[in-house]
């Protein structure tokens, strides 16, 4: 009997197709007793040895059989590529493993419903849509797309997925970007005149050189974002949490920042003339050069 061979009686020595491996008698038949691994290990049936080193040979394809051991073992089914599951799945039929089959099948199902809901739309897509008079793509999934330099103004995109969307040079004015998720969007010279941002998270967004003006980004995650340049008079930000955010050069005139949130922003060389920045804490605040003639800084922290 092949578990018989070594010193140890639960090791056992296989041969699949031209590929070694070891393992123990316990991993072939403790997680799937009713397969024909465990059938073949049960002490049950004579088992053809090779002479010299005692392994059990096995006329399959062991290119897989790896991925079937640690199965075995762990009860994880692999990371693998459609072509590569199809294969394992061939395997683990003719070993009759039974669960590892429907791991593999679930595995694949799963895959299926998570592309399914990927990018719903292209920019071709998008480019149709925006010429007819009422735009809506509220809750839409359009991460990743490029919707540079087109004409986006009053599109509504409220609770949308925009991760990592490219929006440069866009004219996005009076849109609505309510509580979406535009994390890592690029913005860079964007047109966002009284734009709708309230509750948006667009943490580490580029918006470098973007005009803001009268833009409503209350109680809106604005960490990391980068505003250099950026024209945000007029501008709502009550409330938005700013830190490590990098503000220079921008132009704050008459912005409200009442309770926003500036740990480590960096305010060189920012126009704050007339901004409103009451219970500020700028005491972590980078403000070299900044202008705040005119702003209101009662109960701020300096």
């Amino acid at each position: 009997m092949a578990h018989h061979s070594d010193s140890s009686s639960s090791m056992v020595r296989l041969n699949i197709g031209g590929r070694k491996f070891c393992t123990t008698l316990d991993t072939l038949t403790q997680r799937e007793p009713d397969s024909m691994l465990a059938a073949m290990f049960s002490g049950r049936h004579t088992i053809c040895q090779e002479s010299e080193k005692g392994h059990v040979f096995v006329d399959r394809d062991g290119k897989h059989f790896r991925h079937i051991l640690n199965w075995l073992r762990d009860g994880v089914i692999p990371p693998l590529k459609d072509s590569e599951y199809a294969q394992l799945l061939r395997e683990a039929e003719y070993y009759q493993l039974l669960g590892l089959v429907d791991g593999i099948k679930s595995a694949l199902s799963k895959r299926k419903e998570d592309e399914e809901l990927g990018t719903e739309l292209t920019r071709i897509d998008i480019i149709k849509c925006i010429q007819s008079d009422r735009v809506r793509f509220r809750g839409i999934n359009l991460s990743g797309l490029d919707l540079s330099k087109l004409d986006l103004s009053f599109v509504d995109f409220s609770y949308a997925c925009l991760k990592t969307v490219f929006f440069s040079r866009a004219n996005l004015q009076c849109a609505k970007f309510r509580d979406v998720d535009a994390e890592a969007s690029i913005f860079h010279n964007a047109t966002l005149r009284e734009c709708e941002f309230t509750g948006a998270n667009l943490r580490g967004a580029v918006l470098a050189g973007a005009n803001l003006q009268s833009a409503n980004l209350q109680d809106a995650c604005l960490i990391g974002c980068s505003f250099c340049g950026a024209d945000l008079r007029s501008a709502h930000l009550q409330t938005a949490d700013l830190t490590n955010a990098n503000l220079e050069g921008a132009n704050l005139e008459g912005a409200n920042l009442k309770g926003a949130k500036l740990t480590n922003a960096n305010l060189k060389g920012a126009n704050l003339q007339r901004a409103y920045l009451r219970h500020v804490n700028l005491r972590d605040t980078h403000l070299e050069g900044a202008k705040l003639d005119g702003a209101n800084l009662l109960g701020a922290i300096r």
